[in-house]
This record gives structure tokens, sequence and C-alpha cells, in this order.
């Protein structure tokens, strides 16, 4: 299992993530460009204890990620994706892909992959906030995959 923030803008939300992502011993993946600098004093602050134990990696783009990495299968979050999350069967070896707060994933990343998942909203907004969204997601999937620790 991987999280992977495309174009992530905010770094208290990007320190946030470390942090789940250091309690579930997840690796982190960060496509460039970031809206801040990986020392950013906010990102350290969301996460400054956890930040050592992150196993976190910066890409300068998401075809550096693809190549890299080579992720087993690609799973897209979206508000836009029909399949909601609760509903998605996940695979241990996945890679989740989020997209920056203010636009989400671009369309033609969406389209290029056939797994999206999608968290249902039935208030008054139009999405969550993303370390909220990583962790629903994360969290799914490692208990459809038994990788949930007791």
């Amino acid at each position: 299992m991987r999280i992977v923030l495309f174009e992530p803008e905010i770094p208290q939300n990007t320190g946030n993530i470390a942090r789940l992502c250091a309690a579930t011993k997840t690796p982190l993946h960060l496509i460039e460009p970031l809206g801040f600098k990986i020392d950013d004093k906010h990102l350290k602050r969301a996460g400054l204890d956890y930040w050592p134990h992150v196993d976190v990696t910066v890409h300068p783009d998401f075809d550096d990620f693809l190549e890299r990495i080579n992720p087993t299968r690609l799973v897209m979050a979206s508000a836009k994706a029909e399949t909601p999350y609760h509903r998605f069967e996940f695979h241990a070896d996945d890679a989740i892909v989020l997209g920056p707060e203010t636009r989400g994933l671009p369309t033609d990343l969406t389209k290029k992959y056939q797994h999206g998942v999608r968290i249902p909203i039935w208030g008054e907004v139009r999405s969550l906030n993303l370390s909220t969204a990583t962790g629903i997601l994360l969290f799914e999937a490692m208990r459809q995959t038994g990788l949930i620790v007791d």
C-alpha cells in the first residue's frame, strides 16, 4: 500500500498525512510541484516528531513516480469517480493517489486509470479535507486487505 499526493498545496495537510503514514508504516510519495518547501516549518510542525519515521519520496513529476515505483495498480481518488470507496475492492499493493486541495486530480489522470474511488458526501460541502480523505481511504484499504495490525 502507498499514498501518493499529486502536487499537494497545503503543508499542514501533507504533514498530517506524513504522520498517518508513519503511524501505519505506509510509504508516502509526493509529486512535484509542491505548494511548499519540504523543510517548511508548517509541514514539520504537523508531523515534527514523526518525520524521521516517514518513508517519503519526492518525485519531480508523475511519470518519474510511475517509472521508479512501477505500481501494480493506481487507485485515483476523485469526487467525480463513480465507485464509492466502501464498494471498491482494494488490493494490498495499491497506490492510492489524491490530488491537490484546490482542484483535485486532473481529468486526464482520472480518465487514464480505470480504478477510481470517491468518498460520498451528503452535506453542503464539495469535498473533505485532504488529510481526512487520505485517512478514510487508507484505513478502509488496510481493513479490506488485512494490513491492520492490532
